[in-house]
């Protein structure tokens, strides 16, 4: 077998095995539209290829996804290069994204973070913030979840080890998160 072969068998059982999130992904959605609808904000980070995502998920939210609608108030953590690099200079790489959550987010705000491996210590110390402040956090997870898993209040875990496959299915799971989100936040204005 090829390894185009490999890789899209690979991927269709990731993409099967997503079908456990769909009570999960409706939880995500609700607490996303409860905060942007009573003008909350939606706080989002990852590492590498995971802060690529979060920062496709603020674009979404921000811009537009499917539907011309107001502005969503989404801040993707990874995106301002002085406040990474002053914060890593004089904090540690391991508070980048707390510290940010504790200068940033406010009751009725929600941390979304994405870690495939589950264990990057800056997400991890993200999710103790919120945690600590009373934040909702949702997470987009790899393989079986790791130590991000109990201390996100939604997990949702792309059961895969691989890197790729794991940021595929989050990249299906964020869209079908912003199919919910534009439906919930065009059903509150009606």
């Amino acid at each position: 077998m090829s390894g185009f072969q490999d890789s899209l068998r690979e991927a269709a059982w990731v993409f099967e095995g997503l079908r456990e999130h769909e009570s999960g992904l409706r939880i995500a959605a609700q607490w996303c539209v409860e905060a942007l609808v009573a003008e909350h904000k939606l706080l989002i980070c990852g590492n590498g290829g995971s802060a690529s995502e979060a920062q496709h998920l603020a674009g979404e939210l921000m811009g537009r996804y499917k539907e011309s609608r107001r502005p969503l108030a989404a801040i993707a953590l990874g995106a301002d290069s002085a406040v990474l690099t002053c914060v890593s200079n004089d904090f540690g790489y391991e508070e980048v994204f707390a510290r940010q959550v504790r200068g940033l987010a406010t009751a009725g705000d929600v941390l979304i973070v994405f870690t495939t491996s589950g264990n990057s210590p800056n997400v991890l110390a993200a999710l103790r913030a919120a945690r600590e402040m009373d934040i909702r956090s949702i997470a987009f997870l790899g393989s079986d979840g790791a130590q991000a898993k109990s201390l996100a209040d939604c997990s949702l875990i792309v059961r895969h080890k691989n890197t790729a496959r794991a940021q595929e299915g989050h990249q299906f799971l964020m869209h079908c998160l912003m199919d919910q989100i534009e439906l919930g936040v065009a059903a509150a204005v009606l």
